[in-house]
């Protein structure tokens, strides 16, 4: 008997395969940009800032995490949301959506992780959500998708075990803008699935997320490479050409009476967060809670590694301690 070797058996198999067509899904035809992870983000800041220490995971007794359940599925692709949920013994009723950065174009879900745990020892539910990036699909798109979690978050309030009213979304970076951008926009049908849908949010917590491309010094940095910037790349064109798309993902043109209370923490590099004084000015004036903390100089992603990390989450939980008392009712 013939004996088939294993070289040849695979090329046997090889052979008798060439050509089947194995269908193809949404979720096969991802693109990864690998440009912003965390160890690059590491290694890049050691050296300048030796205190920072790697993203490290310790969990207290009766905390739960609910990887990747899915939230959307639209013509084959399915977006998912890991649920960091709090112990009953420390569980306070609210909830928070931590949007990853990495210039609306890379990053993935998992960079939220370390923050995401601090803030359920604190007490929140926390959900970390996947969207598509600009690699993937063009703008709004990834704003629809995080819109409709907030829709899938607010009905599953009961299911998770907090409030629906009581829902602040936060991020980082790119996800810092798009944090702001929805919630300044949530009266609007703009970035909606469904007009009618419900995306009001509690808060909006801003880490060095820009707050208004139009001016000088944001189109000096986000213009700078024109259509191959990361905003170009998102919404398919350089200021010149694309104006109304870049005014229109500005979170501060969104700016309207309903606007939510928001924080936004700088690392001290202007750029970053660029928009803050007219956010400042229209919430101070309706009496709507806000704040800016600033760090002096420090590197932008800082909320990735301790201790920043902490000081954030405690920064976070602060300022949404104070939006609770300040909307419940007197007894």
């Amino acid at each position: 008997m013939n004996k088939i070797t294993r070289l040849g058996f695979a090329s046997l198999l090889s052979s008798c395969f060439a050509g089947l067509a194995l269908p193809a899904s949404a979720q096969d035809a991802i693109p990864l940009i690998d440009s912003y992870t965390v160890d690059q983000r590491y290694y890049r800041n050691i050296e300048s800032h030796p205190e920072i220490e790697w993203p490290t995971l310790t969990f207290a007794p009766g905390q739960t995490i609910s990887f990747d359940r899915l939230y959307k599925e639209e013509d084959g692709r399915k977006l998912h949301v890991d649920v960091f949920a709090p112990s009953e013994e420390v569980r306070n009723g609210r909830a928070v959506i931590l949007v990853h950065g990495g210039a609306w174009r890379s990053g993935n879900k998992s960079h939220m992780f370390l923050l995401a745990n601090l803030l359920a020892q604190r007490g929140y539910t926390v959900f970390t959500p996947e969207y598509r990036l600009s690699a993937e699909a063009p703008y709004p798109t990834g704003l629809v998708d995080l819109n409709d979690l907030i829709v899938w978050v607010r009905e599953n309030a009961e299911t998770f075990g907090y409030d629906a009213e009581a829902v602040a979304i936060a991020g980082g970076s790119s996800g810092g803008h798009m944090a702001a951008l929805l919630g300044f926009s949530s009266g609007e049908p703009v970035f909606k699935s469904d007009p009618d849908d419900v995306t009001r949010v509690a808060a909006v917590i801003d880490m060095d997320g820009v707050l208004d491309f139009r001016t000088e010094l944001a189109l000096s940095y986000e213009n700078r490479a024109g259509a191959n910037s990361g905003v170009g790349l998102w919404v398919g064109g350089a200021y010149e050409t694309a104006t109304d798309l870049w005014v229109e993902a500005s979170p501060v043109a969104h700016l309207a009476e309903n606007a939510p209370p928001t924080l936004i923490i700088s690392s001290g590099n202007p750029r970053f967060t660029e928009g803050h004084l007219a956010v400042e000015d229209w919430l101070t004036a309706r009496d709507t809670p806000y704040e800016f903390y600033s760090y002096e100089e420090l590197f932008h992603t800082f909320w990735l590694f301790e201790p920043y990390a902490s000081e954030v989450a405690n920064r976070i939980d602060g300022f949404l301690e104070q939006v609770a008392s300040d909307t419940t009712p007197d007894q």
